[in-house]
Order: C-alpha cells, then sequence, then structure tokens
C-alpha cells in the first residue's frame, strides 16, 4: 500500500512526478522499508528539485531515458557513480582531494566543491543509486558559452583493461588527443536571444584537425560566431575572456605552474572547462571568465612524479590561446573545416546533446 504521504506529495507536485517518470509505486515502497523520517524527508526533498542541467555540453546527459546528472536550485550538481571501479575512484579522488592539505587554496578554486555522496533515484528510472554532490559550476551563469576540453594524449590510466585501453587508444588518434595533447569534446556559444545558443552534436567534433580546433576556439570569443564555418570569426572578445589578469589564458597558466610542481595525481581522461557570460561583455562588464577542472574517475596516485601527460596537453592548449591573442588574423576560417560532412551537424542549436 502507498505511503499517505506519498500521496501528498503527487498532489502537490504533478508535474514534477510526470516530467521526471518517478515510478511512484517503486519508490513507495522503497521509502516504506526505510525507519528514518528524516531519510525519507531528504529524499522526498531531492525529488522536488533535481532537473537536467541546462548547460551541459558534453559527457552523459539525463535525456531520454538515459542515466545522467542532474541539478538543483541551491547550485548542487549529482553525478551517478560510474560503473566498475570508476565511481569509486571518483569519490576516493574528491575525499583525499578536499581533505588534503598539500593542495593550495588558489588551485581548489579550480576544481567543483565537493558535498559528499547521496541516495538518489536515477533519471533512467531503474531504482536508487548513489551519486557525487558537487557544486554546480554553471549555476552562476544566465547564458553561458562553455566549452570542454579533454586534456592529455592518452585518456586511460595505468590499470585499465586492455579492451578500455584499445577503446581509449582508437578515439584518442581519431581525434586530437594524440596529435595535440587535447581534444575539444563539446561546446555551446551564445548567440544572442533570438538565435540562442550554437551547441553542436557530437559528430560535428569527428575528424577534428588542428585547424578545426583553432577555429573554434576563436568562434568561442567571436561577437560573429555562428554554424557559418566559411565565416571568419572577429575575435572580439578575445583581449577581455583570454586575456587579462584573470582571464582564461592566466587561469591556465597558474594551473600549469601547479602541474609543473605536484606530483599527488595523475589526472587521465579529465576536462578543463572555460566559460564566460556573452552578455556582460556586450555590456562592458566583467565577463566572468572562469576555467575549472572536472572527470576525475581515473585519476591516480601521483607517486612523487609529474604528470606529463596532463602537463603536455595543458601547455597545448596555452600555446593554442596565446597564438590567438597575439595573431588572432593569421588562420583564416576559409582554411579550416572544408568538409561538407561536418556541415550537415553544425547547425543544432538542440541541447540534448551525448558525448
Amino acid at each position: 500500500m502507498v505511503a499517505p504521504w506519498l500521496w501528498t506529495l503527487e498532489f502537490f507536485l504533478p508535474k514534477i512526478v510526470q516530467n521526471y517518470k518517478i515510478r511512484t509505486l517503486k519508490i513507495a515502497r522503497f521509502l516504506n522499508k526505510t525507519g528514518s523520517s528524516s531519510t525519507k524527508l531528504e529524499i522526498l526533498q531531492s525529488l522536488v528539485m533535481l532537473k537536467v542541467p541546462a548547460h551541459q555540453v558534453a559527457g552523459h546527459q539525463a535525456v531520454d531515458g538515459k542515466l545522467g546528472p542532474l541539478v538543483d536550485d541551491s547550485g548542487r550538481f549529482y553525478k551517478p557513480l560510474q560503473s566498475e571501479e570508476r565511481g569509486s575512484n571518483e569519490v576516493a579522488f574528491y575525499t583525499s582531494f578536499s581533505s588534503n592539505t598539500r593542495i593550495p587554496d588558489h588551485i581548489r578554486r579550480f576544481f567543483p566543491v565537493f558535498f559528499g555522496t547521496q541516495l538518489l533515484e536515477a533519471s533512467d528510472g531503474s531504482g536508487m543509486l548513489p551519486h557525487i554532490v558537487l557544486q554546480d559550476i554553471g549555476s552562476s551563469y544566465l547564458n553561458p558559452s562553455i566549452m570542454d576540453i579533454k586534456i592529455g594524449p592518452r585518456t586511460w590510466p595505468p590499470q585499465a583493461s586492455e579492451d578500455y585501453i584499445v577503446k581509449c587508444l582508437k578515439k584518442d588518434r581519431e581525434t586530437t588527443s594524440v596529435s595535440l595533447g587535447f581534444r575539444v569534446s563539446g561546446f555551446q556559444i551564445y548567440e544572442d536571444k533570438g538565435s540562442g545558443f550554437w551547441k553542436p552534436q557530437k559528430q560535428f567534433f569527428q575528424n577534428f584537425s588542428a585547424d578545426d580546433v583553432r577555429l573554434v576556439l576563436k568562434k568561442f570569443v567571436s561577437s560573429n560566431a555562428s554554424a557559418e564555418l566559411d565565416s571568419d570569426p572577429d575575435c572580439a572578445f578575445a583581449s577581455i575572456v583570454y586575456g587579462g589578469s584573470t582571464g582564461i589564458l592566466a587561469q591556465l597558466l597558474e594551473l600549469k605552474a601547479w602541474f609543473e610542481d605536484q606530483t599527488i595525481f595523475h589526472f587521465y581522461s579529465c576536462s578543463v572547462i572555460m566559460m564566460y557570460e556573452k552578455e556582460l561583455v556586450l555590456k562592458g562588464r566583467n565577463s566572468v571568465a572562469e576555467v575549472k577542472l572536472v572527470d576525475f574517475a581515473h585519476v591516480v596516485e601521483g607517486k612523487g612524479v609529474i604528470d606529463h601527460n596532463f602537463l603536455g596537453g595543458l601547455c597545448s592548449l596555452i600555446k593554442f590561446i596565446s597564438e590567438i591573442l597575439t595573431t588572432p588574423d593569421e588562420y583564416p576560417a576559409k582554411a579550416c573545416m572544408q568538409d561538407s560532412e561536418k556541415s550537415r551537424f553544425s547547425s543544432d542549436n538542440c541541447t540534448n546533446n551525448e558525448q
């Protein structure tokens, strides 16, 4: 029999119950077996608040009945623990990182705040699953332009299985991970209120070349950024977003200085997230340009050795951004992305993309 308090939840929140396809009887049975009223209240509160992230540009997404992360209105991000050892490894990293006194405060700001773990109804309706609870790094932005860049020519950890290594190596070779030391996994660029975001599908990034990467890095900071691949980006916001004492380049250089010294961790398949608010730039205000690191399922102990894999990729990204600041007109768009197949995937503004 369904508990009365669950019917009350459905009475007041029918849209939430419908939108997230919550299987009422299954949750009711689970909660009825839970003896603690405080635990019931915690789960109910989480059900009320959770929703699909509006500005996720890569990775598994909680759409079309798939398992993915969720967010709430208080600025927290709920990431389901990944299968096998990846989920427990990520929890172990956050726990170690949060308590490690050797991590400088100015470096901690590049990492999402860790709030522990919580049992939640999975976005795919498969039942209650543990989630890592993190800071929602995009919650303070209204219409953020965001780029997700996976760092390192090698994206698998030393203990990976042979099958996983083969899978990663294939993708690393097919993208710019091996050739450049990083690859663009996804992005969204805010155009205006009428057009919304330019947010390509994952096929757009297949077979990217160095010129392709350079072009999207330029479009990311341009006033005329659009899905038209033969238009030359003006890089109008480069000096504000990439440059300056608090810009993205300065933040990346700060991270580089730490990675040149730190031997605590090795970061495999970790991403750099770059964000800024275009509307603030247009109003002549601070762009709130920000760099964050995410995805730590494959972090391993450094054992006193420099993480050359991550450091090399980070240095390569710094070089590309530095060149855009110093010589923005050196590589015109017409020399890039002339593959007609890519054009088919460039005009999608839908937010439901998956890496």
